[in-house]
């Protein structure tokens, strides 16, 4: 059989169990917090940029762009879906280092930085 045959095809997209017939419908959400975009569903563990609030409180979150439960509400029908979710922990991200450079004059110059985020567990959509 040549390279990428046929049935190399056919097994790649095959699956194979018992769950094999059944469509599996989520609810997520999609929010906006800090400047970014995330794709939710209940029971998701994210990392956003920092938010108040000490670990156990609880968050929401009303800047959703999105709503799917089986159809997608998007624009004034997603306007009235908010998202809870509960603070995990305040930390901050690994040092990311930032390094300048110019050539032939001795100029080097090394810095860093660590970001603050908030983890959160998504708790509940409401659409």
């Amino acid at each position: 059989m040549p390279h990428g045959g046929v049935k190399a095809a056919q097994t790649a997209h095959t699956k194979t169990g018992e769950y094999c017939n059944k469509e599996v419908q989520t609810m997520y959400a999609i929010i906006a917090t800090g400047g970014k975009q995330y794709k939710v569903s209940e029971g998701d563990i994210i990392k956003v940029e920092k938010l108040a609030g000490e670990a156990g409180d609880t968050v929401t979150f009303d800047r959703v762009i999105a709503v799917s439960d089986g159809s997608l509400k998007v624009g004034k029908d997603a306007e009235k879906a908010s998202v809870t979710a509960t603070v995990m922990k305040q930390d901050r991200a690994r040092k990311v280092v930032v390094y300048k450079y110019k050539p032939k004059t001795g100029y080097h110059k090394k810095n860093g930085h660590r970001q603050a985020y908030t983890q959160v567990k998504i708790e509940k959509i409401k659409a």
